[in-house]
């Protein structure tokens, strides 16, 4: 029996073990896996405040509007201080741009590396700061884009391995662009820096390719699944872009938003959908093609859009939340029918994010709606942190955790012992 006891006490400890040591679920680049703003999270907390389901809350080293990222048991968001914080003075001599490693366990701060950016920087950026672009990881490492300063590597230790300048151009608007990974490079939209999309290698950090013609574009690339490879595709001013992520070589383009474009696509099966600004247009483009082929791929298109905040895609149907008209809108994949456009409360700036039929909508000083994601509009639940600064940031899932981020603090939302 006393044998039996120790196998069964050691069956359980090994279990326990195992259990502890489990990765967590990881969200490595902006809008997570792909890009698309979806989570595989089923026990999200509906609700909370600063006294229910709050696991922690970390004062961070500086402002900003980048996402965390979420790789094993560590956060990874960047900041700047020393100037243009809101409701703090200083002189760009001052400023200074933040890399952040935070513990999950409790939002312990892990390091925090400090780069020097390059100057002059844009005397004001309005909306997102000196930190708007969210990190990238491969696992092994962690890319960061600060605009006009450039493309940082950093190991998960938070060594500097290689810093590459991608422009010199400015915007009052700053960059808000995040990098995106393919195979052996670090992709990014540098439109306001050089009118380009240009492709790093990951371990040297030289140029590998530059594509230009990128002009008044804030969104993130994205890569489609086309069958069995991928393309990389960019919405610009007046055009939609396809590009070979291996080369650069232009594949494709398509009418766009005849404006600036800050919303980042999203695909399914093949078909890419983009959003614009001030002209309130969703255009859907079926990838793959050659050349123009606006008369050809371009399934559909619809009068609503959004100034920032990207889509979601979800059974059949494309759903977001204008930061524009403050207006909810859910469409129609297959025609680009409106299925509903209610109005929204609160305005948003951060993207939504779907996990388990819902959508989490952080509006920038309203708090954090939840919606039903079905095609009937319908809120679930209001939630209000004690926070008073502005919320900016698109939300993060990852192992049964909500991450918010305002230009103060880091906050993680789950249910205490989950």
């Amino acid at each position: 029996m006393r044998s039996t006891s120790r196998i069964a006490f050691g069956v359980a400890w090994l279990v326990a073990l195992l259990v502890q040591r489990a990765p967590a679920a990881d969200w490595p680049q902006f809008r997570g896996p792909g890009g698309q703003g979806v989570a595989r999270e089923n026990n999200l907390p509906l609700n909370w405040n600063e006294r229910e389901n709050v696991l922690w809350k970390t004062e961070l080293p500086g402002s900003g509007a980048s996402s965390p990222i979420a790789l094993g048991e560590r956060f990874y968001v960047t900041c700047y201080s020393g100037y243009g914080v809101p409701g703090a003075g200083g002189s760009m001599e001052d400023l200074l741009l933040h890399v952040v490693c935070v513990k999950r366990a409790d939002g312990a701060i892990v390091w925090d590396r400090q780069v020097q950016p390059r100057l002059p920087e844009s005397e004001r950026v309005r909306d997102h700061g000196y930190a708007g672009p969210t990190p990238v990881t491969d696992g092994q490492a962690i890319y960061v884009f600060f605009g006009k300063t450039g493309v940082l590597k950093f190991d998960l230790q938070g060594n500097q391995l290689w810093h590459t300048p991608v422009g010199d151009g400015l915007n009052g608007w700053g960059c808000g662009t995040s990098p995106v990974l393919y195979r052996n490079l670090v992709i990014v939209n540098a439109s306001v820096e050089s009118n380009s999309l240009v492709a790093l290698d990951k371990e040297s950090g030289q140029e590998v390719w530059r594509a230009g013609g990128i002009r008044s574009s804030w969104n993130t690339p994205h890569l489609v699944d086309v069958d069995g490879r991928q393309e990389l595709v960019v919405s610009v001013r007046g055009k939609i872009l396809g590009f070979d992520p291996a080369s650069g070589k232009e594949l494709w383009n398509c009418e766009g938003i005849q404006d600036y474009v800050c919303p980042s696509i999203v695909s399914q099966a093949g078909v890419i959908y983009a959003l614009g600004g001030r002209q309130s247009r969703a255009i859907a483009v079926r990838a793959g093609g050659s050349g123009d082929v606006t008369a050809t791929h371009r399934l559909w298109e619809a009068r609503a859009g959004a100034n920032v905040c990207s889509p979601v895609v979800h059974e059949g149907h494309l759903y977001w939340v204008s930061d524009r008209n403050k207006t909810a809108y859910c469409l129609r994949l297959e025609d680009g029918e409106i299925v509903y456009a209610e109005r929204f409360p609160e305005q948003p700036y951060a993207s939504a994010l779907l996990a388990a039929g819902k959508l989490y909508v952080v509006t920038r000083w309203g708090g954090t709606f939840v919606l039903a994601a079905g095609p009937k509009y319908e809120q679930l639940a209001h939630n209000q942190l004690d926070d008073t600064s502005t919320f900016n940031a698109s939300p993060i899932a990852t192992d049964g955790q909500l991450l918010l981020r305002s230009e103060k603090y880091l906050y993680c939302i789950g249910r205490p012992g989950a």
